[in-house]
């Protein structure tokens, strides 16, 4: 067993192809699947299911998966360690993302910070809900995930604070009001953003007993804006989700804040920060002192 077939294999199950595979490590087809035959014969256990439409990893696959990347973890941290002792900064960081609020807002300032000090350090990055992104730290996919905390589960780094905020458009009844309630909002047609917002607006109405009037489930920023532009219904988005420029694309469009005044905590999150590579908590040392700029 070679560090390179852990590698293919990890790379096969997350691409879900060997062609795919093959495009992103930059060899051939035929080595990829040579490289899975030979593991699965080493290990004796069928690691993939060849499907027409795709490859799909099975259940004894998943588990050696996580021990796969486990062990390409630890073997990019002992780089880390010895690069770093050679007073080198080479390696690989492997970053989840979610939702507008760690995607536009705080990862440019975060990674430029990062790039100016650590510039030979490689930056990967997924984005996709925060709940894909919690499944990634979880599973070893990523090295460090962006999520609302507090998440007992993982280390974390608190980054940035803001709040729960209701759009509305500027003609509404709601507009004139300087913070409106979750009551006030029941009834109205409304459109629950997803892309993360949602599992903190769900059970905000849950938790008060009620229910919003749900028109539109809406993943695309400038859609959910654009809606509530025209007077199509209303909804509940956190600020730092909101666009920098909303008041010259939307200027009809004004947010309110919630009474009582609803908090969100953003950070990181980590398996084992003390454990990770100094990539890692390199990364996790400047975010913190690069999101202190972000609002």
């Amino acid at each position: 067993m070679t560090f390179t077939q852990l590698e293919i294999f990890v790379m096969v199950a997350e691409m879900r192809g060997f062609t795919a595979a093959a495009l992103r490590l930059g060899i051939s087809q035929s080595a990829v699947s040579h490289a899975i035959r030979v593991l699965e014969q080493e290990l004796d256990v069928q690691l993939v299911e060849r499907q027409q439409a795709a490859v799909e990893v099975t259940e004894l696959g998943g588990r050696l998966l996580l021990r796969a990347r486990e062990i390409l973890g630890l073997q990019e941290a002992m780089r880390q360690d010895a690069a770093v002792a050679r007073g080198l900064n080479q390696g690989l960081i492997r970053i989840g993302s979610f939702g507008p609020t760690s995607s536009l807002k705080l990862l440019p300032a975060i990674l430029k910070a990062f790039r100016a000090r650590y510039p030979g350090i490689e930056v990967q990055i997924d984005e996709g809900p925060d709940a894909a992104v919690i499944g990634w730290v979880a599973d070893r996919r990523v090295d460090v995930g962006f999520a609302v905390l507090p998440d007992d589960r993982f280390d974390t780094v608190p980054l940035v604070e803001d709040q729960l905020v209701a759009l509305v458009q500027r003609d509404h009844p709601l507009a004139a009001k300087r913070a409106i309630t979750l009551e006030e909002l029941v009834g109205l047609p409304f459109i629950m953003p997803e892309q993360g917002c949602s599992a903190l607006v769900e059970p905000l109405f849950a938790n008060a007993g009620l229910a919003p009037h749900v028109r539109y489930r809406m993943s695309q920023m400038v859609t959910v804006l654009g809606l509530v532009d025209n007077c199509d219904g209303v909804t509940v988005m956190p600020e730092l989700a909101l666009p920098h420029a909303m008041a010259e694309t939307h200027p009809r469009v004004v947010a309110r804040p919630l009474r009582p005044m609803v908090r969100r905590r953003v950070g990181l999150i980590l398996r084992n920060l003390s454990r990770a590579a100094p990539a890692v908590q390199a990364f996790a040392e400047i975010a913190r002192t690069a999101a202190k700029a972000v609002r």
